[in-house]
């Protein structure tokens, strides 16, 4: 069997831990927002509010992220991000326990947790070349989005199941043991990095224009961010109001609403494995458009969902989505990490955080807000419909055509010509 990047004893540590991660981070998806409409019985407006602070940190500290992340060696950054993430999901179940859980609570340790979600996202995203090497980065990434997608298929089930037996706060207990296990497992990798060097004159406001200048004003990673930032704004926008439209519109067990998660984690594990593939078939941007322009309009299944066959049909198409989604990452995060320097990448995957992830707690808002006036079928409508157009960025560039696309190599080469 060929492993690949995972012979490689550094890697897999790095693997292991973002793969316990993802599961337990699967779970919290669901059990958070499962809480706030069982434990607490939070509104529609109030579970719009939630999903926008479990995204806000994206918007409110993603580009000064970035530059302390350059700062600092990125695997104490992950352990202590998993740590923290560890101790504020243990708060809401010794809260349910002892009476006194709150949906101020749970707004607490859903912007908290996204705080250091950022910090342990741009730090291992910014950690992959250093360990995998330039040269594999589309595979490293291709193995870390087929994990991500397992646990987009296991995890929610497993949630699901968790919260129909334990309830939704005790739920999250398995979130917090997880995130301890990753800490665990990062503190096996050994290659060190070098304490970065600061310069005598280092400014955090002049190393965040330096990240934010470097994606903004790339042809190329400016429409993926106005790509992907869409995507995510009115994916947060109908994703905020529908597990109130399964569990409290259609009286769906909790139990199976995870089976309808994880068969749409099915079509995000298939597009790992096939990422590499169809960028060799079609060409590297070709590969990127495509992915979202033929796979968007697949979630309008979702608010034509109802009990029976019409449920299955939308899960599939939450699939077809999913799938599409992973092939898109894969190929543009390598690109990105090939693109970039060494000493810029950490405020590179901030500054795209910030502007692609920024975009998730205004749809948050708007799904709150949508889902109070509207209703959760009707905000999903929205949502769907408009998301479809998320392509339409990176399809109006070069993207459209170019089979290879440009790495940190081919700058440093022409420069030196």
């Amino acid at each position: 069997m060929r492993l690949g990047l995972l012979a490689d004893h550094d890697y897999r540590a790095l693997f292991a831990s973002t793969t316990v991660s993802q599961f337990g981070q699967q779970v919290s998806m669901l059990a958070l927002p499962l809480a706030a409409v069982l434990a607490v019985r939070a509104t529609e407006f109030q579970v719009g509010l939630l999903f926008m602070l479990m995204s806000l940190a994206f918007l409110l500290i993603g580009l000064p992220a970035g530059a302390w992340v350059d700062r600092l060696r990125r695997r104490n950054v992950l352990i202590v991000a998993d740590l923290v993430r560890a101790m504020l999901l243990l708060s809401i179940p010794v809260a349910w326990w002892t009476g006194v859980l709150t949906i101020w609570q749970l707004y607490a340790v859903a912007l908290l947790l996204g705080v250091f979600t950022v910090f342990f996202d741009v730090a291992y995203q910014s950690y992959l070349p250093h360990l995998a090497g330039r040269d594999k980065l589309v595979e490293g990434n291709s193995k870390l989005e087929s994990m991500r997608a397992v646990s987009q298929i296991a995890g929610p089930g497993l949630g699901g199941q968790l919260v129909q037996i334990l309830t939704a706060p005790v739920a999250l207990l398995v979130d917090a043991i997880g995130m301890v296990v990753s800490a665990l497992f990062v503190t096996r990798i050994r290659k060190r990095e070098p304490k970065p060097d600061r310069a005598p004159d280092a400014h955090l406001l002049r190393e965040i224009r330096e990240g934010l200048r470097f994606v903004v004003k790339h042809p190329l990673l400016r429409r993926i961010a106005m790509c992907t930032g869409t995507f995510n704004l009115f994916g947060t926008m109908a994703q905020s109001m529908l597990l109130v439209f399964l569990a409290r519109d259609l009286d769906i067990r909790e139990g199976l609403i995870g089976l309808v998660f994880t068969i749409g984690g099915i079509g995000g594990l298939a597009g790992a494995l096939v990422a590499r593939r169809i960028a060799t078939w079609v060409g590297q941007g070709p590969a990127i458009w495509l992915s979202v322009a033929l796979t968007t309009p697949f979630a309008l299944l979702l608010p034509l969902a109802e009990p029976g066959w019409k449920l299955w049909l939308a899960a599939a198409g939450q699939a077809v989505v999913g799938f599409g989604v992973v092939v898109y990452n894969v190929n543009q995060l390598s690109f990105r990490q090939g693109l970039t320097p060494d000493h810029l990448l950490g405020r590179m995957n901030a500054t795209m955080r910030f502007l692609v992830w920024g975009t998730m707690p205004i749809g948050g808002l708007l799904g709150g807000i949508a889902g109070e006036l509207a209703g959760a079928r009707t905000t999903i409508w929205i949502g769907s419909i408009a998301g479809c157009l998320a392509f339409l960025p990176v399809f109006l560039s070069p993207l459209r055509t170019l089979r290879t696309l440009p790495s940190e190599a081919d700058a440093t080469a022409r420069s030196l010509a």
